[in-house]
């Protein structure tokens, strides 16, 4: 591939990656940051979690004002924000201070990465939008694997300090590479825009069932997967392993959802039925999380116990990655019309970092109540059994014959 003339997918692709980075860049650092700043296991939580609070706050208003603000243009903004935001961050030396520039990073990321759905259906050709948008559900676990890759040696080689001003200057280079490269928002455009008002796009959007069906879908698989690979760093240094091995272990977990994110879009190209991705997702996340934490896998001989809980966790991000590949095309297919489509993202933006935000942190307080990790599982366990509930309305809405057409 011409890395001077990538395609128009490709950059949008890489701007998430990029975004993704930041979200990924803290689990492994959390260990140094409790030492350097004396936090908890809660405010280590909400660390990790004040991230999506911008997207909590500020998701469906994003959506709304994307495509009028111009959705590349949105993209940089949010690359920059990013870059801002991760620069001071690396200069505080206070817990607070970190935490609001986190809630910053926030913003940045919900920038960054909302548009790109919209501008991926604009720019890829019908045939393959369902397997791109697929392969875009793979923005955060591919990105997230690579922080934790990088991270421990980043933090060896230069500090947490370091480590944040090299993704500032990442996220820098990406936002310049974004501008330069990618086509305006005029040429983006594949065909007249037909102005609609923001109330009625809104009105559109929270008035149809499928947006709010894929939002809180999201909400319920999100949390639990963020919390699960945010917190996997510290329970594997619980059990003794250094830093470099949990962080390559806890990348690889995210690394393989990446393969039920492509799947998911390649299953849903041939024919598949939305709503049995999403069943066998949250089947395998309910499994592998009770597996993975629960108590009665301690019977086994400890060699056995560790691989037996590990291969859980692998599962459970593997075959759970079928979910945000399906989610991201049903709210494409689900949209209740063309122009709707961003506002979509956002409301479903919006509900997945509310439940980014509040899953990591009653985790950690679970586990500071039981003193230690095997009651995890009740958490994610009720996420998983939640989403499958939804997956079932979403199934009876995707069956009826106006839920296949796109969005006109």
């Amino acid at each position: 591939m011409n890395l001077h003339r990538p395609a128009p997918a490709t950059l949008i692709l890489l701007a998430g990656i990029s975004a993704a980075m930041h979200v990924g860049k803290l689990p492994t650092a959390i260990p140094v940051l409790r030492e350097a700043m004396d936090l908890t296991l809660v405010q280590a939580g909400f660390l990790v979690s004040l991230v999506q609070l911008a997207g909590m706050s500020f998701g469906l208003a994003v959506g709304l004002a994307a495509d009028s603000l111009g959705l590349k243009r949105t993209m940089v903004t949010g690359l920059l924000l990013l870059s801002v935001a991760s620069l001071l961050g690396g200069a505080t030396s206070s817990a607070g201070s970190l935490m609001l520039l986190r809630s910053v990073e926030g913003m940045g990321f919900l920038l960054a990465s909302m548009p790109a759905p919209s501008l991926i259906h604009r720019v890829v050709a019908p045939p393959r939008v369902d397997s791109t948008l697929g392969l875009w559900g793979a923005y955060m676990p591919f990105g997230t694997a690579i922080a934790l890759v990088a991270g421990p040696f980043a933090l060896d080689a230069m500090g947490w300090r370091g480590w944040w001003w090299l993704l500032a200057a990442l996220s820098l280079g990406m936002g310049l590479w974004i501008w330069r490269k990618l086509p305006s928002d005029r040429r983006v455009q594949v065909e007249p825009a037909v102005e609609t008002g923001w109330w009625i796009r809104l009105r559109q959007t929270l008035s149809a069932p499928g947006p709010w069906l894929v939002a809180l879908t999201f909400a319920t698989y999100s949390g639990q997967w963020l919390a699960v690979i945010g917190f996997l760093p510290s329970v594997l240094a619980a059990s003794g392993i250094g830093p470099a091995t949990a962080g390559a272990a806890t990348a690889l977990v995210a690394a393989v959802n990446i393969v039920g994110n492509i799947a998911a879009g390649r299953l849903l190209q041939r024919g598949a039925a939305p709503q049995s991705l999403l069943y066998a997702g949250f089947a395998t996340m309910m499994t592998g999380a009770f597996v993975a934490f629960a108590p009665v896998v301690g019977s086994l001989p400890p060699g056995w116990e560790a691989g037996v809980r590990y291969a859980a966790i692998v599962a459970f991000s593997l075959v759970g990655g079928l979910i945000p590949g399906t989610l991201f095309v049903l709210a494409v297919r689900l949209a209740p019309a063309r122009d709707t489509v961003s506002t979509t993202v956002g409301w479903m933006q919006q509900c997945s970092s509310v439940g980014q935000f509040l899953c990591p942190p009653v985790v950690g307080w679970v586990a500071s109540v039981t003193g230690g990790w095997s009651w995890s599982w009740t958490v994610t366990g009720a996420c998983a059994l939640a989403g499958a509930m939804l997956a079932w309305r979403t199934g009876r809405l995707t069956r009826r014959p106006q839920a296949q057409e796109a969005p006109t």
